[in-house]
């Protein structure tokens, strides 16, 4: 007996000396194959695959506004090899808008590193009368609760940025909400929809079409993917700053060390050329962050999004 206890002792001795990472790491992306978090999460683990040594496998958990993704991160266990792929904006935001959600992201979620922001134009139909943000505003303030705005969804980033452009401008506008963006471009296309502050890539094709017209930018800075289009602030209307997002994160009580060595490879493959061609191509803008870093941005977007939510007198069930 004593040396089946010797031999099972060395071997979880040295099971447990293996350094990070010794198997495979599973991604998990709360969205559907084929959108911004999957693309992401698909180009992140091919670059970290190949500099850890080790597979990574990008498992999609859609549903809930990615709070199915978020709930199973919490769940698993804190040794590095669940990692989830998600964007800052969105998990706060689910923070109110899901109240009986069985995690708290910012006590259950560990942030590692951040990834890179995708753009929110201001976008309204090629027959719009507007030209411009202001006259966009003033026709709303002539015709108040006439014009309409489109959101991918109650409750997501997409309307809470109109209610955020609503409350910044003084304006009543009409929220109508669809299943996603691809349920907005026809009615946006043909006039029946007023305006959109959507996420740019599914846009570009009909703005070079001149089937839209993109006014502006909700992005802090100009976007090299439109540099032609003012922020939101140069269009005359300051206080309007949303756009979509990219990081990575950890289940909480992952050892420090990893959170570490994760953080510094997935920055060393931000600065590769290849993989930020691929983001540039996706409309997303890289940029990397510390951990502490990106828990500061998680805290500043609770506080955001609630007063935008408070301030619209939103109620979730």
């Amino acid at each position: 007996m004593r040396f089946l206890a010797a031999f099972l002792f060395f071997v979880a001795f040295g099971a447990a000396a293996q350094p990070y990472p010794s198997k495979p790491i599973r991604f998990l992306a709360g969205y559907p194959p084929g959108g911004g978090v999957d693309n992401v999460a698909r180009a992140l683990g091919e670059k970290l695959s190949a500099r850890l040594g080790q597979q990574i496998v990008v498992e999609n958990r859609p549903g809930a506004g990615g709070a199915i993704a978020n709930d199973a991160a919490a769940k698993s266990a804190p040794d590095g090899y669940t990692l989830l792929i998600g964007p800052i904006g969105t998990n706060a935001i689910l923070q109110y808008s899901l109240p009986k959600r069985a995690y708290d992201f910012g006590r259950d979620i560990a942030p590692v590193s951040r990834v890179g922001y995708g753009t929110i134009i201001f976008v309204v139909p090629a027959a719009s009368k507007a030209q411009s943000v202001k006259e966009f505003v003033a026709l709303a303030k002539a015709s108040p609760g006439k014009l309409t705005f489109a959101s991918s969804g109650t409750g997501a980033l997409i309307h809470l940025t109109g209610e955020l452009f609503k409350q910044a401008v003084g304006v009543d506008l009409l929220h109508v909400p669809y299943k996603g963006t691809t349920q907005i471009l026809p009615d946006l296309l043909d006039g029946r929809i007023d305006l959109a502050l959507d996420s740019a890539p599914a846009y570009l094709t009909h703005l070079k079409a001149g089937r839209v017209r993109a006014m502006a930018v909700a992005s802090p800075r100009r976007s090299a993917l439109m540099p032609e289009l003012p922020t939101m602030a140069e269009a005359g209307v300051p206080g309007v700053v949303s756009q979509t997002d990219y990081a990575v994160y950890a289940p909480a009580a992952t050892p420090r060390e990893v959170v570490a060595l994760l953080n510094r490879e997935v920055n060393a493959v931000l600065q590769m050329e290849d993989f930020r061609a691929r983001m540039a191509s996706l409309g997303i803008e890289v940029a990397g962050g510390t951990p502490e870093s990106l828990q500061v941005e998680y805290a500043e977007e609770l506080a955001k999004w609630g007063k935008v939510i408070r301030d619209a007198k939103l109620k979730f069930e």
